[in-house]
């Protein structure tokens, strides 16, 4: 094998493996000795990859600018064009620019076979059914998911009743009809799913849940696995 192709593969194995990883797995996935091995991980820290960790510890890397190019195959190449294409029509403003951003960075880091690929695409998303346009405020709940900071919002119910609520917002679900705020509903005292098309107002407290945010998480997407076939959580 090339060593530059070694040396790509070694990249993908610190980004797909869960960190800090051993020298033995590490050899293991790029099919080399461990003594080869140090000898890459020194080659990719001199080309200026941060990589943390130590011989019997176990390795970190922390990506960085100075990292050569993410080399992708096809496959992947089409996932990333039908993903973010998907996100510039179903996200709100922000996260459709960011989409349309991030494309435009990959695009450019690769190499120009890649690049033709890219532009070339055999998979494109559309949606054929309007929508409610994403309200301003998704942007909002994003930050305070992020923040850990509570939410008061006006929520109008299917029966058009309007409900003040404070909420622990913990994640945004984007779905082919509407994005849905998963939280902990204050006033019910339990987990609760939000239409983000329904809230008519959203405001950003001062109440902090730090670090309650990815505990309530995982507890919220562990009922909702329970709950197949149907996967809802209850409507706030």
């Amino acid at each position: 094998m090339a060593r530059s192709d070694r040396l790509f593969r070694l990249l993908d194995a610190f980004r797909r493996l869960p960190a800090p990883v051993t020298a033995a797995r590490l050899a293991e996935e790029t099919g080399v000795s461990e003594r080869t091995l140090y000898r890459d991980i020194d080659t990719l820290r001199a080309g200026g990859a941060l990589i943390d960790g130590a011989r019997g510890y176990g390795y970190t890397l922390t990506e960085d600018p100075a990292l050569p190019p993410q080399m992708f195959d096809r496959t992947e190449i089409e996932a990333l064009v039908l993903g973010l294409g998907w996100l510039r029509g179903q996200g709100d403003d922000a996260l459709a620019r960011a989409a349309e951003g991030a494309l435009a960075k990959i695009a450019a880091s690769l190499p120009g076979r890649k690049q033709a690929e890219l532009a070339h695409a055999v998979m494109m998303s559309y949606a054929y059914e309007d929508r409610p346009p994403v309200p301003d405020h998704t942007a909002l709940l994003r930050q305070c998911c992020w923040d850990e900071v509570a939410v008061d919002i006006t929520y109008r119910d299917a029966g058009g009743a309007e409900t003040q609520r404070r909420v622990w917002p913990l994640s945004l679900v984007f779905t082919d009809r509407a994005p849905i705020l998963l939280a902990w509903c204050c006033l019910r005292r339990d987990f609760r799913r939000f239409i983000v098309t329904r809230m008519t107002g959203a405001t950003r407290s001062g109440e902090s849940f730090r670090p309650r945010r990815v505990p309530l998480l995982r507890e919220v997407i562990a009922q909702m696995e329970d709950q197949r076939p149907a996967g809802q959580a209850p409507a706030g």
